[in-house]
């Protein structure tokens, strides 16, 4: 399993996104922040939700620099009929990524073997390739779009101003931290 601060391996795999299956892979969007986001299957209760406000956020994840890929073990294909028929799912302009065999959600720790399904993960990649965040959550447990935009959004600071660092609940224009001696016990 990867881990936060290592380089993410390539992978590759089938997605759907406006009206079309396409192959993709990581490095397509090298010099691009990335977030993947997994989730347990199509057809569900929680997963629209989640991916509905994903959709709802990605101009600003791409503002940001950023793509949005989502990833479960069901196929395009499936991705497409979901899409079709969903009108949460129907807003996603995002790559729906069609992980069947496992092999992506195991890389990223988040495969239920005896399921054949994904935990609900999100991981922020940075445009060098390096994992900076990893999120995993329970099946019945929602995650919030504008938390990860958030995370994103501090994590892009302190790639850029690497010697601040970025205190609970920080925003962008909010007040960062310098660390060092004189704030020892002082925060």
């Amino acid at each position: 399993m990867i881990k936060v601060g290592q380089p993410v391996a390539e992978f590759k795999m089938a997605a759907f996104q406006n009206d079309e299956i396409k192959d993709i892979k990581l490095s397509d969007y090298k010099g691009k922040w990335v977030v993947v986001a997994f989730y347990p299957a199509d057809f569900t209760f929680v997963c629209p939700t989640e991916l509905e406000e994903l959709a709802t956020l990605y101009p600003k994840f791409q503002a940001a620099g950023a793509e949005v890929i989502s990833v479960s073990t069901d196929t395009a294909f499936v991705h497409k009929a979901w899409h079709d028929e969903s009108p949460a799912i129907g807003k996603v302009n995002y790559p729906m990524g069609a992980d069947p065999t496992g092999t992506v959600s195991k890389q990223f720790g988040v495969y239920i073997e005896e399921e054949g399904l994904a935990l609900r993960g999100t991981f922020i990649i940075d445009p060098n390739g390096v994992l900076k965040t990893a999120e995993i959550h329970d099946l019945g447990i929602g995650r919030s779009a504008a938390e990860a935009l958030r995370k994103l959004e501090a994590a892009k600071f302190v790639h850029e101003h690497g010697d601040q660092v970025c205190p609970a609940n920080w925003t962008p224009g909010g007040d960062t931290l310098k660390p060092g001696l004189d704030l020892v016990g002082k925060i």
